[in-house]
């Protein structure tokens, strides 16, 4: 069933009939919230030490049963990830449940904690990939940004192990005030290493648990709007897929009217994320009251074909947000969805002014361009 026709069905009753027959191609897990480091814009990490989120980790045989229970709905491919996955003193354990299954499997780590074990397992049983992130291309600036001593000559040391040893890497980058001023850098860094597979990510969103401690830090990492938009230019390829896949779509003919359905994006329609305690969500960053349902209490068959309806059903009666954000003709160009929005503002019809701005400079600077 396509995203267009999920969007448009109006009846719910049909709308879960249709339901039942999706297919699930895809699920990601949260192995662990922990890490060991830690990152001043991270939306999850906890403690590496922390005992209660230890405590609260899926064990290998709920893990086994979620995803045995996820083939059965035609998943594919799992994304293994975190916090750290590999804090998990069972990760090889799990990766070889996992492909034994059938599933191919992705793996995002910082590499720091990557050893010999993790190599052979790798070049034995191969992931699809391991996507890793560049804080710095100095170990200053890295360091600044994941606050752990020596973390960059670890992060160096794993992943040229990886590379070393002909595994597919994928490297990523977030923009952050603690590191603007080394992006050109880190893009080398990046781009000699891996071609075709570096990108970054100059839009930070904020913690899953909503801890304003926390959150405020990641406010002060977030760059300006123009300054989100001058690395952006700067970076051809990047820029280019904006002109290419954007332009058409700053239109006011596409703003949606007399609609009230808070999800238009594609959560839930062929990929879910699984918390590390077994918490489900439409996508990673939707933690909304009333979006989510613990595994451990119901059948994952239960979330995909009845819960994953109701919440896509969801609609707002708040008028200023069906005037503005519901009709904008540039929310491609902006990070503005219900689950980020719950995470600005607490309610997922809530403006996101931040994003709001970011997208009305890229839609200029598109525009500039014509």
């Amino acid at each position: 069933m396509s995203q267009t026709l999920n969007i448009e069905i109006q009846d719910f009753a049909l709308w879960k009939k249709l339901a039942a027959r999706r297919t699930l191609y895809s699920f990601d897990l949260d192995l662990t919230a922990r890490c060991n480091l830690n990152c001043r814009h991270c939306y999850i990490n906890l403690p590496a030490n922390d005992r209660e989120a230890k405590a609260r980790e899926l064990s290998v045989d709920e893990i086994g049963h979620i995803a045995d229970q996820a083939i059965e709905l035609g998943a594919l491919w799992c994304l293994l990830t975190g916090g750290e996955p590999l804090l998990r003193t069972d990760f090889v354990d799990i990766y070889l449940m996992l492909k034994r299954k059938g599933l191919l499997l992705s793996v995002f780590t910082n590499a720091t904690l990557i050893t010999p074990e993790h190599i052979a397992l790798f070049k034995n049983y191969p992931p699809r990939d391991v996507e890793v992130t560049i804080y710095g291309a100095t170990a200053a600036t890295f360091e600044r940004v994941t606050r752990k001593t020596g973390s960059f000559a670890r992060f160096v040391k794993g992943l040229d192990a990886l590379f070393d040893a002909g595994i597919r890497v994928r490297l990523k980058a977030m923009a952050l005030r603690s590191n603007l001023g080394e992006m050109e850098a880190i893009a080398d860094f990046g781009r000699r290493r891996t071609k075709d597979f570096y990108r970054f990510d100059p839009v930070l969103h904020l913690r899953y648990d909503r801890d304003q401690a926390r959150n405020k830090e990641i406010i002060s990492e977030r760059l300006t709007p123009q300054e989100i938009v001058a690395l952006e230019r700067a970076d051809v390829a990047r820029f280019g897929s904006l002109l290419k896949g954007c332009d058409a779509l700053i239109n006011e003919e596409l703003g949606h009217y007399n609609c009230d359905h808070l999800f238009h994006c594609g959560a839930g329609n062929a990929n879910v994320s699984i918390g590390y305690d077994g918490t489900f969500r439409l996508c990673q960053s939707l933690w909304a009251p009333g979006t989510t349902v613990n595994l451990r209490e119901t059948s994952l068959r239960q979330a995909w074909e009845e819960f994953v309806p109701h919440v896509r059903d969801m609609r707002s009666q708040d008028l200023k947000f069906l005037q503005t954000c519901r009709k904008c003709p540039i929310v491609n160009l902006c990070l503005w969805c219900p689950a980020h929005a719950y995470l600005e503002t607490g309610r997922m019809d809530g403006e996101t002014h931040f994003f709001c701005a970011v997208a009305h400079a890229r839609a200029a600077a598109i525009q500039a361009e014509r």
